[in-house]
């Protein structure tokens, strides 16, 4: 049975974000795996999708298995 985290998967990973500010795939996931236990690559994966598809984020592929992750600052009205 699934448990319900304290802070959202994709909370985590924008506040990082926000704190460290860009950051490679890999870096990102060991960061997140202290804190979320349990949490594999493939969710984190979908989780950065996710994220990336809201607006939230942009990946770029900077070589074959490395990815740069950046929050996506929004302006406020």
């Amino acid at each position: 049975m699934k448990t319900w985290k304290a802070r959202p998967l994709f909370t985590q990973i924008k506040e990082l974000l926000e704190r460290k500010g860009s950051m490679y795939d890999t870096e990102l996931y060991d960061f997140v795996k202290n804190t979320h236990e349990g949490v594999g690559f493939n969710e984190f994966n979908k989780t950065l999708m996710r994220m990336e598809l809201e607006g939230s984020i942009y990946v770029s592929i900077q070589s074959k298995n490395r990815r740069r992750i950046e929050l996506i600052q929004r302006k406020k009205k």
